[in-house]
C-alpha cells in the first residue's frame, strides 16, 4: 500500500478535495431520515399543510443534493484514479525499459505484461474506491450508529452488539486474503506466458497441427488461475452470507424491540421507520467495508508486485575511469579474455554454466569481424557484452579505448547500428520503423534504404516509405524485413556496425549487393556480422570460429582455412561445389 500511498501524495489536495466533497454527501445522506422522522412524529401531528410541504421539499432537496454531491465527488475520484494508475504505469514501464538483461530475465517478460496491465488495473481500482467508498462506508457505519444513539440508545444496542462481530470476521478473512491474490496473480503470469507464446508462434502451432495440444496448455494454465481464483474469491466471500444473517436478525430485533417501546409510549412511530433506514445504512456500510477490504486485498497484492520491480536498484553501475580496467592494446574495440555465465548469481565458479570462456580479440576502427559456429555457441552473447545488456563475469569489454562499464549506457550504445536476430517490426509506416524516433530526413532513409538492397521492394510500393507494415512486420517477407531492419541500422551512420544474422533470409546476390554497399558506404564503421554462411563473412578483415562458447579459429578467411579444421568443414560443407 505504501507504493499506492505514495503516488497518491502527488494529488493530495485533488484527493482531499474529492474526499471532502464525498464526505459532505454522507452526511447529507444522514440527514433524511432523521428528517423524515421529525415530518412523521412532530410536523404531521399539527395538521399544517404548509409545514409538510416545506419540510418534504426539504427532504427532496437533501435527497436531490447528496446525488449531485456523490456524482461530483465520482468524477473527480475517476480522474485522481486515473492519474495515479497513469504515472505508476509510465514509472514502471521506464523501469522495465532499464532493467539490465540479468534483472529482465529475473522477472521474465510474462510477469511484467501482467503487472503492467492486471496489477495496475487493480491498484487503479483501490485508488478509486479509496475516495469514495472508503469515506462514504465508515461515514454510513459511524453515522448512522450516532444517530441511533441519539434517537433511541436501548434500540442502539442491536447494532452495538452485531458490528463489532462482523468488523471482526472481515479484519480476519481480508489478513488470509491477501497471500491468495498474491497466487492469483502469479498464475495469471503463466496463463500470460503461454498465451504469448502461441500467439507469436501461431504459425508453427498450425503448420504442426497442435493446436489441440495448445489448447490443453492454456486449459491447464487457465484453470490454475481459476481455482486459486475461486479459492480466494471463496475466502473473502465468507462475510457476505453472515452480513445477510445478521441484517435480517437484526431487522427483526428492531421491528420487534421497536414494536414494543412504540406500544409502551417510550418512543414515537417515526423513530422506527428512521432507525430501520439507520439501521440499513450502518449494514451497508459494514457490506461496503467488507467489498473495500476485497478490493484493498487485491490491490496490496498487486501493488507490491509492482513496487518489487520499482524497488529493483541498478545492478549496472557506470564505474569511474581509474576504477575500471585498462586495455592491453590501442584497438576500438578489444575482448580480453571474456568469460560469462547467464547463471552469475551462482556460489562457486564451478556451479556455473558458462557461455563465453575465455575470449579475446581486438578491432581497429573501420574494420570488421565475422562470427561463425553452431547454433547456441555464444556468438549473440559477445554483442550482448559489447552493449552491455550483461556484464562480464570476467575478463573486460573495451569500446574507444575505455572499459564499457564506464559509459552512460545512453551514450554506449548510440554508437550502435544493430540488426538482432528476430528483431523488432513495429506497428508503423516504414519511414517511422527506419527513423525510429530519430531526426533523420528523408534523403537519408532513402540512402539507408538504397544501401540496404531494398529499393527495388521500396519502388514496388505505390506508398513508398508511407507504407505501414503490420505488427512484427506480419505483412512483409523474411528479406523484406531483413532489409527493412538493416536500413533502420545503417541510416543512423553508426560507429559500430553489428549485424546478427541478419541476412539469412537474403539471397546470394542481395547479399553480396548488401555486403558491397556497407564497403562503399560505411567502411569507416567498425562492423561485426554473426553468419551462418561462409560466403558473407569471407571478406571480413577478421573472422572468430566459436564452438560451445570457446573460441576454436581466429584469423582472416586465408587463414582459417589453411590452420582451423572447423572452418575448413563449413566452407567445404557451404561451397564444396565451388571450392
Amino acid at each position: 500500500m505504501h507504493l499506492i500511498l505514495r503516488h497518491m501524495g502527488f494529488y493530495r489536495r485533488r484527493v482531499a478535495w474529492s474526499m471532502t466533497i464525498k464526505l459532505s454527501s454522507a452526511l447529507t445522506e444522514l440527514l433524511i431520515p432523521y428528517i423524515l422522522e421529525y415530518l412523521i412524529d412532530e410536523i404531521v401531528p399539527r395538521g399544517c399543510l404548509s409545514l409538510v410541504l416545506f419540510w418534504s421539499a426539504l427532504m427532496i432537496v437533501t435527497a436531490i443534493l447528496t446525488r449531485q454531491l456523490n456524482v461530483w465527488a465520482n468524477r473527480i475520484a475517476v480522474d485522481n484514479a486515473h492519474r495515479v494508475s497513469y504515472d505508476i504505469r509510465q514509472a514502471f514501464f521506464t523501469k522495465t525499459l532499464n532493467l539490465s538483461g540479468a534483472q529482465f530475465d529475473r522477472f521474465g517478460l510474462p510477469s511484467l505484461i501482467s503487472r503492467l496491465t492486471s496489477d495496475s488495473y487493480n491498484v487503479q481500482s483501490a485508488v478509486q474506491a479509496s475516495q469514495t467508498m472508503c469515506v462514504r462506508m465508515p461515514m454510513m457505519l459511524v453515522g448512522g450508529i450516532v444517530m441511533t444513539l441519539l434517537m433511541d440508545p436501548p434500540l442502539a444496542t442491536i447494532l452495538l452488539v452485531i458490528v463489532p462481530v462482523l468488523v471482526a470476521v472481515i479484519l480476519a478473512v481480508s489478513r488470509y486474503g491477501i497471500p491468495l491474490y498474491r497466487q492469483v496473480q502469479a498464475r495469471l503470469d503463466e496463463v500470460v506466458q503461454v498465451m504469448r507464446e502461441d500467439i507469436t508462434g501461431i504459425r508453427v502451432v498450425k503448420a504442426l497441427s497442435k493446436t489441440g495440444y495448445e489448447t490443453r496448455r492454456f486449459a491447464a494454465r487457465s484453470d490454475a488461475m481459476t481455482r486459486a481464483d475461486i479459492k480466494a474469491s471463496t475466502v473473502m466471500a465468507i462475510p457476505g452470507p453472515l452480513m445477510q444473517m445478521c441484517l435480517n436478525l437484526g431487522l427483526t430485533l428492531v421491528v420487534w424491540f421497536g414494536a414494543r417501546r412504540v406500544y409502551s409510549g417510550q418512543i414515537q412511530s417515526g423513530v422506527i421507520l428512521a432507525f430501520l433506514t439507520y439501521f440499513n445504512m450502518v449494514i451497508q456500510g459494514v457490506m461496503g467495508i467488507n467489498r473495500i477490504f476485497i478490493m484493498l486485498s487485491k490491490a496490496t497484492a498487486s501493488a507490491n508486485r509492482i513496487a518489487q520491480v520499482l524497488a529493483v536498484e541498478p545492478d549496472q553501475p557506470v564505474l569511474a575511469l581509474e576504477e575500471a580496467k585498462a586495455p592491453q592494446g590501442e584497438e576500438f574495440i578489444r575482448f580480453e579474455h571474456v568469460s560469462f555465465s547467464y547463471d552469475a548469481a551462482a556460489e562457486s565458479h564451478a556451479q556455473r554454466e558458462e557461455c563465453l570462456h575465455d575470449i579475446s580479440f581486438a578491432l581497429k576502427r573501420g574494420e570488421s569481424l565475422g562470427i561463425i559456429g553452431p547454433t547456441g555457441c555464444g556468438k549473440t552473447t559477445i554483442v550482448n557484452l559489447l552493449m552491455r545488456f550483461y556484464d562480464v563475469t570476467d575478463g573486460g569489454v573495451f569500446v574507444g579505448g575505455r572499459d564499457v562499464r564506464t559509459y552512460e549506457l545512453d551514450a554506449l550504445r548510440q554508437k550502435f547500428g544493430v540488426v538482432f536476430q528476430n528483431d523488432m517490426v513495429f506497428y508503423n509506416t516504414l519511414r517511422e520503423n527506419i527513423r525510429f524516433g530519430r531526426p533523420l530526413e528523408d534523403l537519408t532513409l532513402l540512402a539507408a534504404v538504397e544501401d540496404a538492397a531494398a529499393s527495388d521492394y521500396l519502388g514496388s510500393l505505390a506508398d513508398g516509405l508511407d507504407h505501414r507494415a503490420e505488427i512484427k512486420g506480419a505483412n512483409l517477407s523474411g528479406g523484406q524485413k531483413q532489409r527493412l531492419l538493416i536500413a533502420r541500422a545503417l541510416a543512423g551512420d553508426p560507429e559500430i556496425l553489428v549485424l546478427d544474422d541478419s541476412s539469412s533470409a537474403l539471397d546470394y546476390r542481395t547479399d553480396a549487393a548488401l555486403r558491397r554497399a556497407i564497403h562503399e558506404h560505411h567502411s569507416h564503421s567498425t562492423t561485426i556480422m554473426i553468419a551462418q554462411r561462409v560466403s558473407s563473412i569471407q571478406s571480413m578483415t577478421h573472422i572468430l570460429v566459436m564452438d560451445n562458447g570457446r573460441c576454436i579459429g581466429y584469423g582472416d578467411h586465408k587463414t582459417l582455412l589453411e590452420t582451423c579444421p572447423a572452418y575448413q568443414d563449413i566452407y567445404r560443407a557451404q561451397m564444396g561445389a565451388l571450392a
